[in-house]
């Protein structure tokens, strides 16, 4: 059986403290003088760790498990060659599934004045920013039979993005706003507040939309077009406390906000739009504003990255708070949060007022389809109960979802999958309709 780990080294060991004792006449044991020579001189022989020097490239920034590779420049300035075990090590969250030990260690040997570059393959698992640990270098000598061993810090950053699943429903909200905009041949008219043109009725058209006066100008009858408001302020609110860390499926509802937010700046921002950002629980997590359309989506997600959630209550006034302090007058607030009963009715709902008074209240909250399949159960005692667990869950989220209605806020709830591109089409229908 092979040995290895902390079994080899011992027996290692063993094996040099049998190889350097040897038992005499007299019944003494004496040291084997050559052996011992050749390790010292191996050991004066191997290159000094102390001496090496060290330097990092590669990606600075990649998205969630998307492959990245971390180079690390191994420079020996001694006159004497390098022959090295190197371990980089990394957090196990950011290397690929199996490879914690041998995508970290490397052999290499290094001739005297010159550098080698060795890679450690990257396969990040969670968002945020991830720093590698120490450089561990253990440099033999010529024989291999002894070594010397040290450590260096080399710094450097991975920060792993949000993945942006829903980006591949960006071309299709995009035409639904262009149509919204008159710049189709469909020529879909909007019903905004910016005056666009006029053209000729056709039958279909709303009556409310002929201009009587250019009719009456002109043989056939004239309509007015509107397009969708422009240059219109939207702060994206992401609740950043406890109830954002429970799991739908297979991620938090975070990273489900996290991915619905995005889609509506990418989208807001095509559509000329100011859009914020501001990640809240008990105080401000993230914040971005007075960004340009060109470098509004990547600081929205550089800002999203490092978020994780708070295993804290939202504090609700301090976020309506925050909220009305960034947000200019007669704003779109989208809030991505729970819709779940008690944190809206003992948190949300005393300050909506506030919100609602000045601005345009959206709610976006991820809905667990989990919850769907209960009610759908039947068959056995277990599984009835499991329906009627279901569907009073179902009921307290409808009537609260009403009550948010009722106070003129627009509610979107849907499951992960569904929650951005909702999202998007709540946010054109407000703006189709002039609610901006």
């Amino acid at each position: 059986m092979a040995l290895t780990g902390r079994t080899a080294l011992i027996a290692a060991l063993g094996a040099l403290v049998t190889g350097l004792l040897m038992p005499s006449t007299t019944g003494l044991l004496l040291v084997n003088i050559p052996l011992l020579l050749a390790i010292l001189g191996d050991l004066v022989l191997a290159a000094p760790v102390r001496r090496l020097h060290f330097t990092r490239s590669g990606e600075t920034s990649v998205r969630l498990d998307e492959q990245a590779s971390a180079h690390l420049t191994v420079t020996n300035p001694a006159g004497r060659p390098l022959r090295a075990l190197i371990r980089d090590a990394w957090p196990p969250s950011v290397l690929p599934p199996g490879g914690t030990t041998a995508l970290t260690r490397h052999r290499l040997t290094v001739p005297g004045g010159e550098q080698r570059r060795i890679t450690t393959a990257l396969q990040p698992t969670r968002r945020g920013d991830h720093r590698p640990d120490r450089v561990t270098v253990r440099s033999y000598g010529p024989l291999g039979l002894a070594a010397r061993q040290g450590h260096h810090r080399v710094p450097w950053r991975l920060r792993v993005l949000p993945p942006f699943p829903s980006r591949k429903h960006l071309p299709a909200k995009l035409a639904r706003l262009r149509e919204l905009d008159g710049r189709t041949s469909l020529l879909t008219r909007g019903e905004g507040t910016e005056f666009d043109s006029l053209r000729e009725y056709v039958p279909g058209d709303d009556t409310r939309s002929i201009d009587w006066r250019a009719t009456a100008r002109q043989s056939s009858v004239a309509v007015r077009t509107w397009r969708p408001e422009r240059n219109r302020h939207i702060l994206l609110v992401l609740d950043t406390g406890r109830t954002s860390a429970g799991r739908v499926g297979d991620i938090p509802r975070l990273d489900a906000a996290m991915d619905a937010a995005l889609l509506l700046t990418a989208l807001a921002g095509r559509a000329g739009d100011h859009v914020g950002l501001l990640a809240y629980d008990r105080r401000v997590r993230a914040s971005v504003q007075g960004r340009t359309a060109g470098d509004l989506l990547p600081a929205v997600v550089g800002a999203l990255a490092p978020l994780e959630p708070e295993l804290v209550e939202t504090d609700a006034r301090g976020l309506a708070a925050a909220a009305l302090r960034t947000a200019p007058r007669h704003s779109l607030i989208v809030l991505l949060t729970t819709l779940d009963a008690a944190p809206v009715e003992e948190g949300l709902l005393p300050v909506l007022p506030q919100l609602t008074h000045r601005h345009t209240v959206l709610l976006a909250a991820v809905a667990d389809p989990r919850i769907q399949q209960m009610t759908e159960t039947r068959g056995t005692v277990e599984a009835v109960y499991q329906a009627a667990a279901g569907t009073r869950t179902q009921a307290e989220r409808t009537r609260t979802a009403d009550r948010l209605r009722r106070h003129g806020v627009t509610v979107v709830d849907a499951t992960p999958e569904e929650l951005a591109p909702a999202l998007a089409d709540a946010y054109l229908a407000l703006k189709a309709a002039g609610r901006l």
